[in-house]
This record gives C-alpha cells, sequence and structure tokens, in this order.
C-alpha cells in the first residue's frame, strides 16, 4: 500500500494537551487547509512543523522548534524600540517646519513635499526589501537599514538647501522603508497566528514615536538654539540600537518560518501569484490610507501655527495626540484577528473621513484640536495601519508574506510622499477648508470603494470546509 503522506511530509510527533494525547504515530491523515485562527488558542502548537518557506537556492528556511520566550520577548522589544525611533525621527521634522522653510525660503508647497518626500524613499525600497527579506536574512536586512535611515537623519542638518536636503530625506526613506519591510515579515511570520495583534503592537512602537518625536525634538531645538540639534540626536540613538540588536536580537526570532501548504496543495483556493484580486484591492486602498494620513500629518503643525495662530510647541502637544491615538493599534490588530478586516478597514476610513471634517471644518480650539487630532491616531495608526498590513500578508500564500510586506510598504508609503505636495497644493488653491474636504474628508471613499472589491474568503487565514 503506498504512503499517503504528502512528499517531504513528517509523521507528526504526540501532541499533547491539557485533558488528552493523540497518539499521531499510529496512523497518518492527508493534510488539509485547516486554518488556525479558528483553533482554540492553548490547542495550538507554539510552532509550527518546519516547512519550506521562501527557499532560496533550493535551500529551505526552516522553524527552529524551541525558541524561548525570552530571546523572543528581547528580540521583539528591541525591534519595537528600532521602529519607534523610526517613527520618531520621521516625526520631528513637521512641527520644526516653519522655522526650516523661514530659514531656507522655502514655499509652503515645497514644504509640504519636504515633510513627507522621506515616504518616496520607503515606496522605492519597500517591494524590493519585501524579495530580500524572502530569499535572504531579515536581521542583516533589519541591521542595514537602521543604519541607512540613522546617518540619513544626522545628514539632514547639513543641507545647503532644499535639493540636498530633500536628497537626505530620501535616503532616511530608502532606510526606514528596508527596516518596516523586514520588521513587518518577520513579525508576521512569527506570529503569524495572532498576526493583526502583533502588527498592532509594532503600530503601538510607532505611536509611541509619534509622541515622543514632536515634543522632545522641539524641546531639544529650544534648548540647543538650533533645529538641528534633535536630527543629531535620534540619528545617533538609530545607530546605538542598531548595535544592540547586533547581540541582543536573535535569528531564531527573526528567521522563523511559517508553516506553509503542503506538496498536495492545501492552499490552492488562493490565487497562486503575488498580485491578485485581493492584494491589489488592498494595495489600493493602502495608497489612499498614505495619502490621507501623511497629508494630514505633514501640514497639521502649519496648519495649526498658521490658520489658528497657535505656538509651535502647542502644534507638536497637538501633533504627539496622534501617537496617542496609535497606541491603540494592539486593540485594533486584536479586534482584526476577529472579525471582517475588511469591514473593519471601510468602518476605519469613514472615521477618518468624519474626523476630517472636524479638524478643517470646525477649527477648534487648541483642546479640541488634540482630541480631534486623538482620533485621527485612533483610526488612522491604530485601526487602518495594522489591518491593512496584516490584511495584504493574509491575501497571499505563506511563502510570499516578505513580498506582500514589501507591497504593503510602497504602495502606503509611495502615495503618502506626494501626499505633502498635493495638501500643500490644495491649500494654496482652495484655503484650508477646501483643502481638507476634498483630501482628508473625501479621499477616503476611493478607498472603501476598493476594499469592496476584497473577498476575505480566500485568505490564508479562512475557515475552510476540511477535506473528506
Amino acid at each position: 500500500m503506498s504512503d499517503p503522506t504528502p512528499t517531504r511530509a513528517r509523521t507528526v510527533p504526540a501532541v499533547s494537551t491539557d485533558t488528552y494525547t493523540v497518539p499521531t504515530d499510529r496512523y497518518t491523515m492527508p493534510i488539509v487547509a485547516v486554518p488556525m485562527d479558528v483553533v482554540p488558542v492553548d490547542a495550538v502548537p507554539i510552532n509550527p512543523v518546519p516547512a519550506e518557506v521562501g527557499a532560496a537556492g533550493g535551500r529551505a528556511h526552516l522553524a527552529d522548534p524551541k525558541v524561548p520566550a525570552l530571546v523572543v520577548a528581547v528580540g521583539f522589544l528591541v525591534l519595537a524600540v528600532s521602529f519607534m525611533i523610526n517613527a520618531a525621527d520621521r516625526q520631528i521634522f513637521a512641527p520644526l517646519l516653519p522655522t526650516i522653510r523661514h530659514e531656507y525660503g522655502i514655499s509652503l508647497q515645497a514644504g509640504g513635499l519636504l515633510a513627507t518626500v522621506f515616504t518616496l524613499g520607503m515606496a522605492i525600497a519597500g517591494v524590493p526589501a519585501g524579495y530580500l527579506v524572502d530569499r535572504f536574512s531579515r536581521k542583516t536586512v533589519l541591521l542595514v537599514s537602521i543604519v541607512i535611515y540613522s546617518l540619513g537623519t544626522m545628514a539632514t542638518p547639513l543641507a545647503s538647501g532644499w535639493a540636498s536636503m530633500a536628497a537626505y530625506r530620501i535616503i532616511s526613506g530608502l532606510g526606514e522603508g528596508m527596516q518596516a519591510a523586514a520588521l513587518f515579515a518577520a513579525v508576521g511570520a512569527f506570529f503569524h497566528y495572532r498576526r493583526g495583534l502583533a502588527l498592532g503592537a509594532v503600530g503601538v512602537a510607532f505611536g509611541l514615536g509619534v509622541i515622543i518625536g514632536p515634543l522632545v525634538g522641539v524641546r531639544f531645538a529650544a534648548h540647543f538654539g538650533a533645529w538641528r540639534a534633535p536630527f543629531i540626536v535620534f540619528g545617533l540613538l538609530g545607530l546605538i540600537i542598531a548595535l544592540i540588536a547586533v547581540f541582543a536580537v536573535s535569528r531564531r526570532f527573526t528567521e522563523h518560518a511559517v508553516g506553509a501548504a503542503s506538496s498536495d496543495g492545501s492552499y490552492d483556493y488562493m490565487p497562486p501569484k503575488l498580485y491578485s484580486r485581493n492584494s491589489v484591492a488592498l494595495a489600493a486602498a493602502s495608497v489612499v490610507g498614505g495619502v490621507v494620513l501623511y497629508g494630514f500629518l505633514g501640514l497639521y503643525p502649519t496648519f495649526l501655527v498658521s490658520q489658528l495662530q497657535l505656538t509651535t510647541a502647542q502644534s507638536a502637544l497637538a501633533l504627539s495626540f496622534v501617537g496617542f491615538g496609535g497606541l491603540a493599534g494592539l486593540l485594533g490588530g486584536w479586534i482584526g484577528d476577529r472579525v471582517s478586516q475588511r469591514n473593519l478597514l471601510i468602518g476605519g476610513l469613514l472615521a477618518m473621513s468624519v474626523t476630517g471634517i472636524l479638524i478643517y471644518q470646525v477649527q477648534a480650539s487648541l483642546g479640541w484640536q488634540c482630541l480631534f487630532a486623538f482620533l485621527m491616531g485612533v483610526f488612522g495608526t491604530g485601526v487602518m495601519f495594522p489591518n491593512l498590513n496584516s490584511a495584504i500578508q493574509r491575501a497571499v500564500r505563506p511563502n510570499q508574506v516578505g513580498r506582500a510586506a514589501g507591497l504593503f510598504v510602497t504602495s502606503y508609503y509611495g502615495s503618502a510622499a506626494f501626499s505633502g505636495l498635493l495638501f500643500g497644493a490644495l491649500v494654496a488653491g482652495l484655503g484650508w477648508r477646501q483643502a481638507g474636504l476634498w483630501q482628508i474628508t473625501l479621499l477616503p471613499l476611493v478607498g472603501v470603494a476598493a476594499l469592496a472589491f476584497v473577498r476575505t474568503s480566500q485568505f490564508n487565514n479562512a475557515v475552510r470546509q476540511p477535506a473528506h
């Protein structure tokens, strides 16, 4: 009698639970597509049986069957701190933009582009970095990326004009994009059963960076009497965290492989290629999300100072509340693991649209602006970011997770690169109210239309009927 076990499969060892032992060595069963999200957490092995995932040149990356909790905790903490510094690097620029514009004689449109042009570098790096992390060491990509964006940040104060400053910002973005793709892939692969929750935790680190960046950056600038100081400080912090990561982050965490489909084709219900109806629709929604959120972030302090006559310190305070809202990423990711992500994302875009009305049409005082900025953070970074990120990974087969992470980075941040320029041009031509109406309130509806094409039944965690 022929062996029904698929090629390269192994006899599964006995799996012990709190109440019984299944002697699986007595028989073999065909492997079928059983979504692990529907299995009770305490009945799921912490690590899946090693499978060939993202193999390069025929070499399989095998999951370590035993990764100590301390190794995971330390690795995740160090990488989360590195992403927090990444976020802080991005956000120190916006509250200092009025001062930088005055020194260099830059227009509002050019300043808006400077505030968001780093995302062009992220977009350029996204897809190539996704291919790299599917084929090479994610840890190596992470370390190199942190050094690149830290050096780019430290070079920003050396700019002699708009062009050189834009170049340094793009270089910083290249490193940030590489880090994002590698980090999202590593976290998404290791915590694949609870991908949304894990990426929500990464979003919390981002939120903390958004809080720290403006507040600490403005304080450093005031203390040293120069806007250049915070860029040097945060750049040095990035280099320090890269050095720590060399020793503190284990490859057993970063190179962990997802249990992929077996040779009998248990993921045959999914499109075989990276670009499918689901991944393209989610990429389109990511484009919209990037334009809306980063258009808002890039010029929000300028809006508060020029339109509402607040001080630079007050504008930094209001911007920091976006970060406080981003701390909801843990909750947003947790919810995304349990409900339809398509519906959750549609709700997030609609909530961002309403928040745009409150910010740009009401034009309330500082206290209200802090509340509205908090809401934008909740929905923009706490709901949209982790769920777009995890949904696009769920829209592809497990061996394509790195490339899906790169696709998200390119889609989300590529559009964000020109969001500040677009918003600045709209403000110059229409004023703040009309600009806010078009880019922050109406544009999210385009994302809603794109999400209508998503079919969660083709996600890699979809509930499937067992084979008979």
